[in-house]
Protein backbone atom coordinates (compact mmCIF):
# COMPACT_ATOMS: atom_id res chain seq x y z
CA UNK A 1 0.00 0.00 0.00
CA UNK A 2 1.44 3.42 -0.68
CA UNK A 3 0.42 6.33 1.45
CA UNK A 4 1.15 10.50 -0.85
CA UNK A 5 0.92 13.46 0.40
CA UNK A 6 -0.68 15.33 -1.80
CA UNK A 7 0.60 17.59 -4.21
CA UNK A 8 -1.28 20.14 -6.50
CA UNK A 9 -1.86 18.16 -9.16
CA UNK A 10 -3.68 15.52 -6.45
CA UNK A 11 -6.49 18.23 -5.67
CA UNK A 12 -8.81 16.23 -8.34
CA UNK A 13 -8.27 13.07 -6.75
CA UNK A 14 -8.31 14.17 -3.23
CA UNK A 15 -11.81 16.03 -4.15
CA UNK A 16 -13.59 12.56 -5.63
CA UNK A 17 -12.48 10.92 -2.61
CA UNK A 18 -14.18 13.96 -0.23
CA UNK A 19 -16.65 13.59 -2.34
CA UNK A 20 -17.63 10.16 -2.08
CA UNK A 21 -17.35 10.49 2.25
CA UNK A 22 -19.55 13.22 1.76
CA UNK A 23 -22.11 11.07 0.29
CA UNK A 24 -21.50 7.48 1.85
CA UNK A 25 -21.22 8.98 5.69
CA UNK A 26 -22.59 12.29 6.16
CA UNK A 27 -25.15 11.96 3.25
CA UNK A 28 -26.74 8.72 5.08
CA UNK A 29 -26.05 10.29 8.76
CA UNK A 30 -26.84 14.18 8.52
CA UNK A 31 -29.72 15.01 7.14
CA UNK A 32 -28.35 18.47 6.84
CA UNK A 33 -25.37 18.00 5.09
CA UNK A 34 -25.03 19.33 1.57
CA UNK A 35 -23.60 16.79 -0.15
CA UNK A 36 -23.32 18.72 -3.43
CA UNK A 37 -20.68 21.11 -1.20
CA UNK A 38 -17.70 19.01 -2.43
CA UNK A 39 -18.39 19.76 -6.49
CA UNK A 40 -18.63 23.54 -5.58
CA UNK A 41 -16.40 24.36 -3.25
CA UNK A 42 -14.25 21.31 -2.36
CA UNK A 43 -11.33 22.45 -5.39
CA UNK A 44 -10.33 25.45 -3.62
CA UNK A 45 -10.83 24.63 -0.22
CA UNK A 46 -8.70 21.32 -0.49
CA UNK A 47 -6.27 23.00 -3.03
CA UNK A 48 -5.57 25.37 -0.21
CA UNK A 49 -5.19 22.81 2.35
CA UNK A 50 -2.65 21.00 -0.09
CA UNK A 51 -0.38 23.99 0.30
CA UNK A 52 -1.07 25.44 4.01
CA UNK A 53 2.13 23.65 5.92
CA UNK A 54 -0.11 23.10 9.22
CA UNK A 55 -2.16 20.57 7.12
CA UNK A 56 -1.79 17.28 5.95
CA UNK A 57 -3.40 15.64 3.21
CA UNK A 58 -2.35 12.38 2.08
CA UNK A 59 -4.15 9.90 -0.39
CA UNK A 60 -3.93 5.94 -0.33
CA UNK A 61 -5.34 3.50 -2.99
CA UNK A 62 -8.80 4.64 -2.83
CA UNK A 63 -9.09 7.03 -0.14
CA UNK A 64 -7.53 10.17 1.57
CA UNK A 65 -6.73 11.87 5.13
CA UNK A 66 -7.21 15.40 6.03
CA UNK A 67 -5.16 16.45 9.20
CA UNK A 68 -4.63 19.51 10.82
CA UNK A 69 -2.68 21.62 13.72
CA UNK A 70 -4.86 24.10 15.47
CA UNK A 71 -4.04 27.18 16.93
CA UNK A 72 -3.42 26.94 20.45
CA UNK A 73 -6.95 27.36 22.81
CA UNK A 74 -6.50 30.11 25.43
CA UNK A 75 -8.83 27.36 27.68
CA UNK A 76 -6.39 24.36 26.80
CA UNK A 77 -3.01 26.69 26.71
CA UNK A 78 -0.60 23.72 27.07
CA UNK A 79 -2.45 21.51 24.16
CA UNK A 80 -1.23 21.10 20.74
CA UNK A 81 -3.72 19.88 18.76
CA UNK A 82 -3.78 17.52 15.62
CA UNK A 83 -7.00 17.23 14.19
CA UNK A 84 -7.95 13.72 11.81
CA UNK A 85 -10.48 16.00 9.95
CA UNK A 86 -11.30 13.83 7.18
CA UNK A 87 -10.56 10.55 6.39
CA UNK A 88 -12.33 7.84 3.53
CA UNK A 89 -11.03 4.37 2.07
CA UNK A 90 -13.00 2.80 -0.74
CA UNK A 91 -15.01 -0.04 0.42
CA UNK A 92 -13.15 -2.21 -1.57
CA UNK A 93 -9.73 -1.45 0.22
CA UNK A 94 -11.59 -2.10 3.30
CA UNK A 95 -9.25 -4.36 6.08
CA UNK A 96 -6.41 -3.69 3.33
CA UNK A 97 -4.09 -1.92 6.15
CA UNK A 98 -4.80 1.60 3.98
CA UNK A 99 -6.64 2.88 6.90
CA UNK A 100 -4.30 1.86 9.68
CA UNK A 101 -1.46 3.46 6.88
CA UNK A 102 -3.19 6.59 6.47
CA UNK A 103 -3.75 6.97 10.66
CA UNK A 104 0.00 5.79 11.04
CA UNK A 105 1.28 8.60 8.54
CA UNK A 106 -1.03 10.68 10.77
CA UNK A 107 0.22 9.96 13.81
CA UNK A 108 3.81 10.18 12.69
CA UNK A 109 3.38 13.88 10.59
CA UNK A 110 0.92 15.04 14.52
CA UNK A 111 4.62 13.54 16.40
CA UNK A 112 6.69 15.76 14.25
CA UNK A 113 5.03 18.57 14.80
CA UNK A 114 5.03 18.19 18.81
CA UNK A 115 1.37 17.32 18.79
CA UNK A 116 0.34 16.17 22.50
CA UNK A 117 -3.70 16.05 22.04
CA UNK A 118 -4.63 14.02 18.50
CA UNK A 119 -8.71 14.27 17.84
CA UNK A 120 -11.17 12.26 15.23
CA UNK A 121 -14.62 13.11 15.29
CA UNK A 122 -16.95 10.14 13.54
CA UNK A 123 -20.89 9.63 13.53
CA UNK A 124 -22.04 7.72 16.63
CA UNK A 125 -23.99 5.61 14.14
CA UNK A 126 -21.04 4.93 11.73
CA UNK A 127 -20.09 1.89 14.10
CA UNK A 128 -17.39 0.51 11.72
CA UNK A 129 -15.39 3.93 12.03
CA UNK A 130 -15.81 4.24 15.86
CA UNK A 131 -14.62 0.65 15.74
CA UNK A 132 -11.76 1.35 13.43
CA UNK A 133 -10.50 4.56 15.20
CA UNK A 134 -10.57 2.18 18.82
CA UNK A 135 -8.37 0.16 16.88
CA UNK A 136 -5.64 3.13 15.83
CA UNK A 137 -5.61 3.82 19.95
CA UNK A 138 -8.52 6.55 19.93
CA UNK A 139 -10.75 6.50 22.66
CA UNK A 140 -13.73 8.79 23.82
CA UNK A 141 -13.02 11.70 25.35
CA UNK A 142 -16.03 13.93 24.80
CA UNK A 143 -19.69 13.34 23.22
CA UNK A 144 -22.00 15.64 21.28
CA UNK A 145 -25.72 14.71 22.23
CA UNK A 146 -28.48 16.61 19.80
CA UNK A 147 -31.84 16.08 20.60
CA UNK A 148 -33.64 13.63 17.96
CA UNK A 149 -36.51 15.88 17.66
CA UNK A 150 -34.58 19.11 17.19
CA UNK A 151 -35.66 22.74 17.62
CA UNK A 152 -38.05 23.15 14.96
CA UNK A 153 -40.91 20.29 15.74
CA UNK A 154 -41.41 22.22 19.17
CA UNK A 155 -41.65 25.22 17.51
CA UNK A 156 -44.07 23.57 15.02
CA UNK A 157 -45.89 22.05 17.78
CA UNK A 158 -46.24 25.44 19.26
CA UNK A 159 -48.14 27.45 16.08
Amino acid sequence: MTVSVCAPRDVPALVASAAALFAEDGGRRDPFMDTGWPAREGHAYYASLVENPACLCLLAAGGHLIGRLRPPDPLRPTAVRAVLESMRVASEHRRSGAGAELVAAFLGWARENAANDVTVAAYAANHGALEFYRAQGFEPFEVVLRHRNGWLSTVDAAH
